[in-house]
């Protein structure tokens, strides 16, 4: 935060230029009031992105403090409860909030305060992945859950310094539509297919922020052909719907990872939306690294579906279907369609041709 002094010795303007003013000091945050309350001492005026107050100069300078500590522990929880910011401007915790208790397990705070944390057994097993090695694979059906924690883990891993770069990529495949040229510039025409991925970061970082780190370039969203040719040092890269990648392209990928990288794989292998599904080298890339040290390997199943009730429903139906091609289901099917063919053929003949044909079947018998 940058203070312009202005020339009175007794007053004091604060810019706050990371967090938008209205969640600090908005009609539903608690701040100003407690603010107010706990230095009666001061005038304080808050207007857009300036915060001024006014009173003895050593009241302000512990007015500062207090404010410091309070946009720290915003920024780290997007939220301010107002037992946080009593505990601060009472003196109860560290300047940081270090002091004040966090649940267990949690990954980031998302906007509004909103905990996100490992919900089911393989997230978590997924987040002690990432802990223990440099390549996690994240394999299985819709809506695990797979690509929200691996970006949560990224999140985290930017906001604990331990990476300075965010970069999340897909395939730019449509999903078994044939949408044409789309408008635009080439952001626009690519924007729908990364959608997702802006959707999860815009839960963790709020919008404005998001803005400002995606100008600068610690978060990039990009498609996978973009990769090609870069070295990607200190940076948690996500590589999600990668069963539509083919083998050379995961092979392109993984051998951009440079030091003190992350590398996390999320796919769902029966969901591959390729022209022809073979050339889908998920699977086959998941096999031929199996026994790598330092590679981890996280399969998903029904148990993990977090998203409506009735989707883990659907993925089991889905999941009874016989295999497409197989001898049973085609042998069943061709026999359906005889039988529909020769019942609709009966009754479209007329009682005339009918009678005619029967007569010849006779003749046809007694000549033999």
């Amino acid at each position: 935060m940058n203070a312009d002094e202005t020339q009175r010795m007794n007053e004091k303007t604060f810019i706050l230029e990371t967090i938008h003013p209205g969640a600090l000091y908005g009609p539903e945050s608690p701040l100003l009031p407690l603010l107010k309350e706990a230095f009666p001492q001061l005038k304080i005026f808050a207007r857009g992105e300036q915060l001024k107050v006014q009173g003895p100069p050593e009241v302000i300078d512990r007015f500062e403090e207090k404010l410091d500590s309070l946009v720290s522990l915003y920024e780290k929880r997007h939220h301010l409860s107002k037992e946080s910011i009593t505990a601060i401007l009472r003196g109860a915790v560290q300047p940081t909030g270090e002091d004040i208790p966090e649940p267990e397990n949690i990954l980031v705070f998302g906007n509004n305060g909103r905990i996100i944390k490992a919900r089911t057994v393989n997230q978590e097993l997924l987040v002690k992945s990432y802990d223990e090695n440099d390549l996690i694979f994240a394999e299985g059906p819709a809506g695990t859950g797979k690509t929200y924690t691996a970006i949560a883990l990224a999140v985290r891993a930017w906001k604990n310094k331990e990476i300075r770069k965010i970069i999340l990529t897909r395939p730019a495949v449509e999903a078994g539509e044939q949408l044409g040229f789309l408008p635009g510039d080439m952001k626009e025409k690519l924007d729908p297919y990364l959608q997702p991925l802006y959707d999860a970061l815009r839960d963790m970082i709020p919008g404005k922020k998001l803005e400002s780190l995606m100008e600068e370039g610690t978060v990039q969203i990009a498609p996978l052909a973009y990769m090609r040719g870069r070295t990607l040092d200190n940076a948690c890269v996500i590589l999600d719907e990668a069963q539509n990648t083919s083998l050379s392209q995961l092979k392109m990928f993984l051998t951009r990872m440079g030091k003190n990288a992350k590398f996390i794989i999320t796919g769902d292998t029966s969901q591959i939306d390729l022209v022809r599904k073979s050339d889908s080298g998920l699977a086959r890339c998941m096999d031929l690294l199996v026994n790598i040290k330092g590679i981890a390997f996280v399969r998903f199943d029904s148990g993990d579906i977090i998203r409506h009730p009735l989707v883990k429903k659907i993925v089991a139906a889905f999941n009874n279907l016989p295999a497409s091609g197989s001898t049973s289901s085609t042998a069943e099917s061709a026999a359906k369609s005889a039988k529909s063919a020769a019942a609709k053929t009966a009754a479209a003949k007329s009682p005339k041709t009918a009678a005619a044909e029967s007569a010849a079947d006779t003749t046809s018998s007694s000549s033999q």
